[in-house]
C-alpha cells in the first residue's frame, strides 16, 4: 500500500439475517481527495460507512486505516479516523466548548493539546462566535458544525461524514459544502450522500452503490462524458431537410427542437466535420454547433437501473 493510501477495504460483506446488505464492496482513498459514496436509500452506503469506522465489523473482508488494520488494531487505526453520522452525536445541554472538551478527553487528549485541539477545530468550522452557547439553542447548521469539530479535533487522516447536509437550508449547505472542500485540501475524506448536486460541487471521485455493490467507481471529472450519449446542439438560419442529417454515417437521431435548431445523437468519432461538410455541400448557414453531455442525475439513473435498482 502506498504511503498516501489512507483507506483500503477489500471485497467486503455484511449480512443481516438473509438480507446482503453489502456484497464485496472495495473502496479506495488517497490523501487530499473527497470521495463521494452515491446511492439511493437502502444501496448499503451508511452500513459501509459504519464498517469502515469500525463501528460494526464485516462478515468478510479487510479494512486498512492509513496502513493499520481496523479489524486487527482497531483502537490504533480509529485514533485516524473522525466520523460524524447521519445524527451528529452532540450533547444538547452542553455549549460547544464543553463538548469539545468533552471529545477531547475521550480521545485522551492532555490539557494543552486538548486547548490547542479545540481552537484549531473551533476556528475551521467557524465556530468561534458560538462556542460559549449551548448546542441546543444553535440552529441545525451549527449544530452539524460542531458535529464536523468533534470530528476533525484530534486531526485524523480520514474524515468520514454521512448526510451532514441534511435538513439544513440553501445557505446552510454552501457553507458545509465550502468546509467539506477545504477539509480535503489536508485530509481524506468519504462522503456519502444521496444528493447530486452535492458530489458535483465538492468531490474529486464518486462510487455509486446499489443493491449493496458498487456499479460504478471513477473519477468525478469526465464521468459525464464517459456515460453521455454523444449529443450536437446544431442551429441553422432556415429549417433544413433533417432527413439529410440522418443519413450522415454514425447519427442515431435527429430531433428538430425548432427555431432551427436540432439535437442530433450519434455513435463513433465526433461528426462534427462531416456535419459541417454536410451543410456547406447544401448551402446551410450554421449559426450555432454545441456539443452537449448528459446530467448527472440522467447518468446516475442509466447506472442504477442498469443494476436493477428501483429509486
Amino acid at each position: 500500500m502506498t504511503q498516501d493510501v489512507l483507506v483500503l477495504a477489500e471485497n467486503l460483506h455484511r449480512h443481516y439475517g438473509r438480507h446482503h446488505a453489502v456484497d464485496g464492496v472495495s473502496i479506495c482513498l488517497r490523501q487530499g481527495q473527497v470521495l463521494g459514496l452515491l446511492g439511493p436509500n437502502g444501496a448499503g452506503k451508511s452500513t459501509t460507512m459504519q464498517m469502515l469506522t469500525g463501528n460494526i465489523a464485516p462478515g468478510t473482508g479487510q479494512i486498512m486505516i492509513a496502513g493499520v488494520d481496523l479489524l486487527d488494531e482497531p483502537r490504533e487505526a480509529k485514533r485516524h479516523i473522525g466520523y460524524l453520522p447521519e445524527k451528529p452525536p452532540l450533547y444538547l445541554d452542553m455549549t460547544v466548548l464543553e463538548y469539545l472538551r468533552y471529545c477531547a478527553t475521550l480521545h485522551g487528549l492532555q490539557a494543552k493539546q486538548a486547548r490547542v485541539a479545540m481552537d484549531f477545530a473551533l476556528q475551521r468550522c467557524d465556530l468561534t462566535d458560538v462556542a460559549t452557547r449551548l448546542i441546543g439553542n444553535l440552529s441545525k447548521g451549527f449544530q452539524q458544525r460542531t458535529g464536523i469539530a468533534q470530528a476533525i479535533l484530534h486531526q485524523p487522516s480520514v474524515v468520514i461524514l454521512d448526510e451532514p447536509t441534511v435538513g439544513l437550508d440553501p445557505l446552510q449547505i454552501k457553507e458545509i459544502r465550502k468546509l467539506i472542500r477545504e477539509l480535503g485540501e489536508d485530509h481524506g475524506v468519504i462522503l456519502s450522500t444521496h444528493i447530486l448536486p452535492e458530489v458535483k460541487m465538492v468531490c474529486d471521485r464518486v462510487q455509486i452503490m446499489t443493491q449493496g455493490k458498487t456499479a460504478f467507481e471513477d473519477a468525478l471529472a469526465g464521468l459525464e462524458q464517459r456515460h453521455a450519449d454523444p449529443v450536437f446542439l446544431v442551429g441553422f438560419e432556415t429549417a433544413i431537410d433533417s432527413h439529410k442529417l440522418e443519413s450522415l454515417p454514425g447519427v442515431t437521431m435527429v430531433e428538430n427542437t425548432g427555431k432551427g435548431e436540432y439535437r442530433v445523437s450519434y455513435q463513433g468519432g465526433n461528426i462534427a466535420d462531416t456535419l459541417c461538410k454536410l451543410a456547406f455541400a447544401e448551402q446551410w448557414k450554421i449559426t450555432q454547433l454545441i456539443p452537449q453531455t448528459t446530467s448527472l442525475e440522467s447518468i446516475f439513473l442509466s447506472i442504477v437501473h442498469e443494476e436493477g435498482q428501483v429509486t
